[in-house]
């Protein structure tokens, strides 16, 4: 008889009235580190799936005006020097994508807090 495989770990605790609707976590990487966030969502809520607490309670306007929410990124195939800045209120994640920066203000659980 074999044993059946462990269970996925669940995501983090979060309502679900937060993130639009998906149906399948993506691969990222941010500051070196994978993670798993919801697809078809903008990364600033990508970012309050991993951290709740930070993001949500922290200083951002969530519409782009603030800036506070900006990231510094390339795709998987490039390099760091490809790097591009966006609004993570403003940019929706894709699969694979790498985040190299964060703003001073993005402050998230595990990666750089």
């Amino acid at each position: 008889m074999t044993e059946p495989d462990a269970p996925a770990k669940a995501p983090p605790t979060i309502d679900d009235d937060l993130l639009d609707p998906y149906e399948k976590l993506v691969t990222i990487e941010i500051l070196g580190k994978q993670v798993d966030v919801p697809e078809k969502n903008r990364l600033l809520r990508c970012f309050q799936y991993l951290s709740l607490r930070s993001i949500s309670y922290g200083d951002f306007c969530w519409n782009g005006e603030c800036t506070n929410c900006q990231i510094w990124y390339h795709v998987e195939d490039q390099t760091e020097s490809s790097d591009r800045p966006a609004l993570a209120c403003r940019m929706e994640v894709s699969e694979r994508m790498v985040i190299t920066r964060l703003s001073s203000f993005i402050e998230l659980e595990g990666i750089n807090k």
